[in-house]
This record gives C-alpha cells, sequence and structure tokens, in this order.
C-alpha cells in the first residue's frame, strides 16, 4: 500500500501538465494571427509649399510725433484781456489767439511817435545851420570852429532822429506782440491762463499759454537694435537693400486696433549714431495724415523692408510642430511614411510662415491630424487645393 501511494503521487504533476498544454497552445497561434503582413495607409491632409519671389518685411514698435509742435508764450508784458480760440480746434496759420491789454503799448507808441517827431524837427534845424554856416565861412564871417560845431550838431540831430526811430519801431512792434496769433497750422491745445491774468513776456522765459502740434503730415519714430542695423547696412553694401540713409524707403503702419498695415508713408530719416545704452538707433517715417486720425502720443506698429528681393519657401503657421524650443514639420516621404522635418523659421509672408532652412518646397507636408501622427506612420496624402493662407 505504501508504494501504491507514492506511484499516484507522481503520476498527478505529469497529467496536470498534460492538462495544461492545449491551454497555452491556441494563445500562441492567437498571437501569430495578430501581425498583419502590412499596416494599412491612413488618409492624411497634406499641402506642397509654396515657392516665392519677395521682399521680407520687418516689424517695429514706435510713436507717433508732431512734425512740429509749438509752445505759445507771451513776448510782452501784461494782463491777458482776451482768449478768442477754441480748445482743442484746428487752428490757421496767423489766427488770433489771445489779446493782451494794449492799452499801455499804445501809449508808449504815441510816446515814441512825439519823440520821433520832435527829433526829425531837431535834425531840419540842426541841418539848416550847418548849411548856413558853410555859406558863412566861404566868406570867413565865422570860424572854423564855429562851423565845425554846428556840423558836429547835425551828426547828433540825425543820430537821435535814428534812435527815435527805433524806439518807435519797438514800440510798434510790442503792441503788435499783444495780439499773440496762430505761427502754425495745426491742433490747438487748452488755455493754460485765464482772462485778467498777468502775463510775464519773454523770449525763453514768456508765460506758455498754450501749444499747437502740426496734423498732417505725421512721423512716426521707432528703435532699431544693432544687429538689424547692421544687417541693413551689409544689405545696402551688397545692393540687395539700399540704406534708408540715402532714400526714402516704403514704410506702413497699423494701429493697436488694426490688423493690417493700412497707413502708408516712406522713411526720412535715420539717426546718426546708437545710443550707447540701449544699443539702439532712432529710425523716423513720414506718413500723410488728411483725417487727423494719426494723433501724436499713439503708439502703432511699422514695417519696412528689410532684404532684397530673392526666393523663399513658405507654409502655413498651422502645419509647424513645436518640441520644447525647436520647430518642425511632418513630411511625407516617395513612400508615403511620415518623417519629422526640423526647420527654421522666418517672418510672415502673404499671410503664411517663411522657412529658412529644412525645407526646398518639393516636400510633401502633412498639413492636419497631428495627433495622430508619429515618425514612421504610414499615411495616403491628400492634397489641398488652394493651400491655407495662400493668396
Amino acid at each position: 500500500m505504501p508504494s501504491v501511494r507514492h506511484y499516484s503521487l507522481l503520476i498527478r504533476p505529469a497529467a496536470a501538465l498534460l492538462v495544461l498544454l492545449p491551454l497555452y497552445a491556441p494563445a500562441s497561434q492567437h498571437t501569430a494571427r495578430a501581425e498583419p503582413a502590412d499596416i494599412a495607409a491612413v488618409p492624411a491632409p497634406a499641402i506642397r509649399p509654396l515657392v516665392r519671389e519677395l521682399v521680407e518685411y520687418d516689424e517695429y514698435t514706435g510713436r507717433f510725433a508732431a512734425v512740429n509742435r509749438v509752445d505759445v508764450r507771451a513776448r510782452v508784458s501784461g494782463y491777458l484781456s482776451a482768449v478768442d480760440f477754441t480748445e482743442g480746434q484746428p487752428v490757421k496759420t496767423g489766427d488770433l489767439l489771445f489779446v493782451i491789454d494794449q492799452r499801455p503799448f499804445r501809449i508808449a507808441e504815441t510816446a515814441a511817435q512825439a519823440e520821433l517827431d520832435e527829433m526829425r524837427a531837431g535834425l531840419d534845424l540842426a541841418r539848416t545851420e550847418a548849411d548856413r554856416a558853410r555859406t558863412l565861412r566861404k566868406s570867413l564871417v565865422i570860424s572854423q570852429e564855429d562851423l565845425d560845431q554846428r556840423a558836429q550838431s547835425e551828426v547828433v540831430a540825425a543820430a537821435r532822429l535814428t534812435q527815435a526811430q527805433a524806439t518807435l519801431a519797438r514800440a510798434k512792434l510790442n503792441l503788435e506782440f499783444t495780439e499773440i496769433r496762430a505761427p502754425i497750422d495745426g491742433r490747438i491745445g487748452r488755455r493754460l491762463v485765464d482772462v485778467g491774468n498777468m502775463v510775464i513776456g519773454g523770449d525763453v522765459q514768456g508765460t506758455l499759454l498754450t501749444t499747437i502740434v502740426q496734423e498732417d503730415p505725421v512721423q512716426f519714430y521707432f528703435e532699431v537694435s544693432e544687429a538689424d542695423f547692421l544687417r541693413y547696412a551689409r544689405l545696402d553694401q551688397s545692393g540687395d537693400r539700399v540704406a534708408s540713409r540715402k532714400t526714402a524707403n516704403a514704410i506702413s503702419v497699423k494701429l493697436l486696433d488694426e490688423k493690417e498695415f493700412l497707413h502708408h508713408g516712406v522713411m526720412d530719416f535715420v539717426d546718426n549714431e546708437l545710443n550707447a545704452t540701449t544699443g539702439t538707433v532712432q529710425g523716423r517715417g513720414l506718413l500723410p495724415n488728411p483725417d487727423g486720425l494719426l494723433q501724436p502720443g499713439l503708439f502703432g506698429r511699422v514695417r519696412l523692408p528689410g532684404s532684397g528681393l530673392h526666393t523663399v519657401v513658405l507654409v502655413p503657421d498651422e502645419v509647424i510642430q513645436f518640441d520644447q524650443s525647436r520647430q518642425f514639420v511632418f513630411v511625407i516621404n516617395p513612400d508615403g511614411v511620415v518623417e519629422r522635418r526640423w526647420i527654421t523659421v522666418g517672418p510672415i509672408a502673404e499671410d503664411m510662415r517663411i522657412v529658412r532652412e529644412g525645407l526646398d518646397g518639393s516636400e510633401s507636408v502633412v498639413a492636419g491630424g497631428f495627433h495622430r501622427m508619429r515618425t514612421g506612420t504610414k499615411v495616403t496624402p491628400q492634397f489641398q487645393t488652394p493651400v491655407p493662407g495662400a493668396h
């Protein structure tokens, strides 16, 4: 009996193995069937990059400024007696703006006129006496000393007449300065002094009364980096792009609420040195402003030629993917397999992105379904016409 128990124990593991073997066999057969010979290609929207000859444009942020801005100041002292303009409205050259009390200046003019008349009469008398003395001297009736004295009196009287004429001219000019008129066409600001207040005249320290800014045309100031300045200089040396110091390169400006560059003008100034603190050079554009929309002080975005005419490759921004700081596109090779192509991009042109490196324009680029795309994915390209973003 002990031997029988031992035999049965030996047999049970073998039987269990025989029972389990059929269970493993179907699993291996199922795995073999799950590996198809070929993976079906999935459809994928695709485009071909555009190859164009164009001029690239650079963009900078800047601010509008008036071509002319005038601080209107008093040139004579006195009490302000009238304000003859509407604040914030356009004015023309010569329009009357302020009046200073004219009564003291009219009195000064009258006194100067009287002095002039007196000096003119004195000169006439001195001239008559001198002529008489010359006649008497010929007859030796008077001495040479008397003749010299009368001739000298004539010279002094003439000098006093000239001085009186200058005094009268100054009195007239001061009277004219009591009427303060617009020196330029433009838009006037608010009045800074009310009627009845004393204003102080002077060429430098005169009381500031208001300001006028010229609206048409208007200037646009912006800063260009040292790297861009050097690039423009190299382009000028190579003949690909003429420097703005030599020619009035075209520019366009858009305001903060505009999507397109709607305002057009020309470059009219580039500063003569770079700012050592900021490493930038100042540029300036000149734009017509007939409707007065482009107000001094407004911010804007300026676009100007950044290259000569050259060939570029363009793709829609939507097809460009990011991997941390690098950019790439999915390219479909001739076998229909997706590959990752690293690219270097430039600015926007014709509503598309310039590709500086990585594409030559002959490729097929995946244009959608990026979540399904991996390197090695087999696809059937479905080309889109027209290319998105193209004009």
